[in-house]
């Protein structure tokens, strides 16, 4: 039976990170009352979690599957420019996430499992039928509207925080600058 880290819903749900430009880890954490939970994941899978659930958002106020309201925008008195709580301690790193909206309580939900070697599937496997092997870990998030909008929010400036692009071809700048592709291989600097 997997262990389940579930806030439903909590009283800060974030994504930060720790470290500098470049060399960031990013973590999402959940606190209810003391209870503190840390997930690492990829800057790409905060990408695309943050995507998800503001779509989701979005369908789900142009829809009438829910009677609640529903934010175009963060309540302002949910904004959270904190740093992440201390003592920041990696219960495991994210593997697959689903995100779903449950319509009886009227909540985002988020599950996190973690990453295992097992779970991933190789092109030649694609067509075969695998057998997922059951988690040792849950983290599970449950959040109202509001607070997803905030989330995502929150989310948005946290990923625009690393390194600034090149304004070319559009990878990320080192302080020392980079070997731009759009530059036939001269180092371009920060313009």
């Amino acid at each position: 039976m997997p262990v389940v880290h579930s806030f439903d819903p909590p009283d800060r749900f974030v994504v930060g990170t720790v470290g500098q430009p470049g060399q960031r880890t990013f973590f999402l954490q959940a606190r209810e009352g003391v209870r503190l939970v840390s997930v690492a994941l990829e800057k790409q899978q905060v990408a695309a979690l943050v995507e998800r659930v503001d779509e989701l958002l979005d369908e789900l106020m142009s829809s009438e599957a829910t009677e609640s309201l529903i934010p175009a925008v963060a309540p302002l008195d949910l904004d959270d420019d904190h740093p992440l709580e201390q003592p920041i301690e990696e219960e495991f790193r994210a593997g697959t996430m689903t995100l779903s909206w449950d319509p009886t309580e009227e909540r985002i939900v988020i599950e996190v499992f973690p990453y295992t070697e097992a779970a991933v599937v190789s092109p030649e496997q694609v067509e075969e039928d695998l057998e997922e092997p059951e988690p040792e870990e849950i983290f599970v998030v449950r959040l109202v509207a509001g607070m997803a909008r905030a989330f995502v929010q929150r989310s948005a400036r946290v990923l625009e925080a690393g390194r600034p692009p090149c304004p070319f071809c559009g990878n990320p700048l080192d302080p020392d600058g980079h070997l731009c592709v759009r530059a036939n291989g001269f180092r371009r600097r920060d313009p």
